[in-house]
């Protein structure tokens, strides 16, 4: 059923283009509906919105005494299908889900996957969906790579949307990931601040060292928590733990700066190997070398709540194969590691 909302222009708002006085007037009546300025220049496109009667243009300026109607169609439901796939569920409100993402599945479906996304299981695990842009689906605001395991915050409304969205425009979002690297990371902290853009020769990747001039600036804090020898039969090599700290929020930012500075993340197969040591590494260590993804977790996330403005604050607990990864790191000269023969491994 269609629903029909009508404003009258006072002289406070005489002048103001059409679309920017409905960002500040159409979520009142319904915050959990609200719209961005895109999703409300769409409507007015489509004749939905309508001055004084008849059909406008976004950039219309108000007078005084006009009457803005907005004929608002119901929310449809999404093509896309629910599945019951298994969700860790840190917490969860009327607002929004935060769950501990699963390595090896894709947030979003795409081409080549439409079905098995988390997309897919958050539409059967959320039965109270207000609808997204006018679809009813949750509100995906920031994203995990498939392989990238731990913390995400979804919306489950407009207004959620858009205050989570604009918490990460703002860098209020607080991230800590974990990752273990090849290599001894010197000293214990640090900081790396270089652009990152599409690499020049391989589009499929991203480089701070030989993008395309579209690159954008792009920090990462790091500290060193843990160091490693790893010693097999006769050779060794390094490894790190590290905590890293994005304060952007860039395609792959966490491995492309690691893999950058010389300490790309292990199982990380895009950036990783086509570093000459690290293929060393891995002939001479093979199990550590066959870890099957990226060791990248995302461990802690902090937002603001959106209706109450509460600083809050999730941990994810890490995935059951970079626990053992890490397990195995630390003890320490023994060859009772199951499933890792003859690997010797002590603290650095």
């Amino acid at each position: 059923m269609m629903t029909v909302r009508q404003w009258s222009i006072t002289q406070a708002s005489v002048g103001m283009r059409l679309d920017l006085f409905l960002c500040g007037q159409f979520g009142q009546l319904d915050p959990t509906d609200s719209l961005s300025r895109s999703e409300i220049q769409r409507l007015i496109s489509q004749g939905q919105v309508r001055l004084n009667g008849t059909m406008t243009k976004a950039s219309a300026r108000l007078k005084a005494h006009d009457c803005i109607e907005l004929r608002s169609l119901p929310v449809h439901e999404t093509k896309l299908k629910p599945e019951p796939i298994p969700l860790d569920v840190l917490y969860e409100d009327q607002d929004c889900l935060v769950i501990n993402k699963a390595p090896g599945i894709v947030v979003h479906p795409a081409a080549g996957q439409p079905t098995g996304t988390l997309v897919n299981a958050l539409l059967h695990h959320c039965s109270d969906l207000a609808g997204i842009g006018g679809e009813r689906r949750p509100g995906i605001v920031h994203r995990l790579d498939k392989e990238t395991s731990g913390v995400m915050v979804v919306a489950k409304n407009m207004l959620a949307f858009q205050k989570l969205l604009a918490q990460f425009k703002t860098r209020t979002v607080r991230k800590e990931y974990l990752a273990v690297t090849w290599g001894a990371i010197f000293p214990t902290e640090g900081r790396v601040e270089r652009p990152i853009g599409r690499h020049r020769s391989d589009r499929k990747r991203m480089s701070s060292l030989y993008f395309l001039n579209k690159a954008r600036p792009a920090l990462t804090e790091w500290r060193v928590e843990e160091r490693f020898i790893v010693t097999h039969k006769s050779s060794s090599c390094s490894v790190s733990l590290v905590r890293l700290l994005p304060r952007s929020g860039r395609t792959h930012q966490l491995r492309v700066h690691l893999a950058d500075m010389g300490f790309p993340v292990v199982g990380d197969k895009v950036y990783g190997q086509q570093k000459k040591a690290v293929r060393q590494h891995i002939v001479v260590h093979p199990v550590l070398g066959a870890f099957p993804r990226h060791a990248l977790h995302a461990e802690k996330l902090a937002i603001d709540h959106v209706r109450t403005g509460q600083r809050m604050e999730f941990c994810a607990p890490l995935a059951k194969d970079m626990r053992e990864l890490w397990s195995y790191l630390r003890r320490l000269n023994t060859n009772e590691v199951s499933g890792i023969p003859e690997l010797s491994i002590r603290r650095g």
